[in-house]
């Protein structure tokens, strides 16, 4: 499988697992607290097959990069979260950095 796809799957299962977590009423509701633990677990999976391709730079600050700016977006839509000008900006800067690791950077080239 492409590792951008793997990655890009561990990315779901996190966001699935974080949102589930703020679900899960501190753990004392079962189903969401099954979906954090298959979740987190799906998406630690699928990071050690990307790192089977990719370095780890660059997959750890794309995942975290990505699932913080997915979940912020699930936490306003599905949870009325706010999400001020500030917020905003922050999380355009860590989509520019991500972008920059990705498109840009030499010493993030795949490893083989």
């Amino acid at each position: 499988m492409h590792p951008y796809l793997t990655l890009a799957l561990a990315i779901a299962a996190e966001v699935t697992g974080t949102t589930a977590l703020k679900a899960s009423g501190g753990f004392s509701e079962l189903v969401p607290t099954a979906v954090v633990v298959a979740g987190y677990a799906g998406s630690f999976y699928l990071l050690g097959l990307t790192l089977e391709e990719l370095p780890v730079g660059l997959v750890y600050a794309t995942w975290a990069g990505v699932g913080i700016v997915a979940t912020a977006l699930v936490g306003v839509v599905a949870f009325e979260e706010n999400l001020d000008a500030a917020g905003v900006a922050g999380m355009a800067l860590v989509v520019a950095g991500v972008v920059v690791l990705n498109a840009l950077s030499d010493a993030y080239a795949p490893a083989h």
